[in-house]
């Protein structure tokens, strides 16, 4: 019972964090419940869980979304979500949490500097499959996007909006995998319908806070919310 409360609070806060940023939800749930489950079942329940709150996101939104640009990250996607699926069954599990770690960092990274990716066709292609195989290997996804959406200059809102279009097509995709590989079972479906009400709950929460904050603020957010899941990650890794 403890452990449905614990994962149900940490996906209130990835919801959170999903509504006021565009992205996170992964990020903060992923690491957090690595430290209280396995880092595998700790990808799948946040796959489960996080899709219903993207394509809720990408079809409200929609009138921001860029969606040529969301159409040519999913096709690339597609060539890296096989190879995710891989990692993730291979992989042992101290190595995947170590690699969870190495991701939100490498998220800290590019957004406190501002790192911008080169946006041409060979650039999205690349930050596309990157993205599939995030998302099906730790779910961890939004460090290259973030990067991406920033080099082209999107505004908060066109931000959110697509990057939920595009976790909507790529988490769909995951979702097919896991089920194809057995990854979803039992303790996962407990897991994820026990949590699910609070994905609601922490867009609600965010969605007030998201019409209230200047650009400026967002990016810092943004930075405190990763660092925060960055230290999560690590400190899991080092148990």
């Amino acid at each position: 019972m403890l452990l449905l409360i614990v994962a149900f609070g940490i996906v209130l806060l990835g919801a959170f964090a999903q509504s006021v940023s565009g992205f996170g939800f992964a990020l903060v749930a992923v690491p957090l419940l690595a430290t209280v489950i396995d880092p595998r079942t700790a990808v799948v329940v946040t796959a489960l869980t996080n899709i219903w709150l993207t394509v809720v996101a990408a079809t409200r939104d929609h009138r921001h979304v860029r969606w040529r640009m969301t159409g040519v990250l999913t096709a690339a996607a597609l060539v890296g979500v096989p190879i995710g699926l891989l990692v993730l069954v291979t992989l042992p599990e101290r190595l995947l949490s170590a690699l969870i770690a190495v991701v939100v960092l490498g998220c800290v990274v590019l957004v406190w500097s501002g790192a911008r990716l080169r946006t041409g066709a060979v650039g999205i292609g690349a930050v596309g499959v990157l993205v599939g195989v995030l998302t099906a290997a730790t779910g961890t996804n939004g460090p290259p996007l973030v990067a991406a959406f920033h080099s082209l200059g999107y505004d908060p809102r066109t931000f959110r909006a697509t990057l939920a279009a595009v976790f909507s097509s790529a988490g769909l995709m995951a979702l097919a995998g896991f089920a194809l590989a057995g990854r979803i079972d039992a303790e996962v479906l407990r897991l994820s319908l026990a949590a699910l009400p609070a994905v609601p709950l922490g867009w609600w929460l965010g969605n007030l806070v998201f019409d209230r904050i200047a650009p400026a603020v967002f990016r810092r957010i943004v930075l405190v919310g990763l660092l925060g899941s960055a230290g999560a990650a690590l400190a899991a890794v080092a148990a």
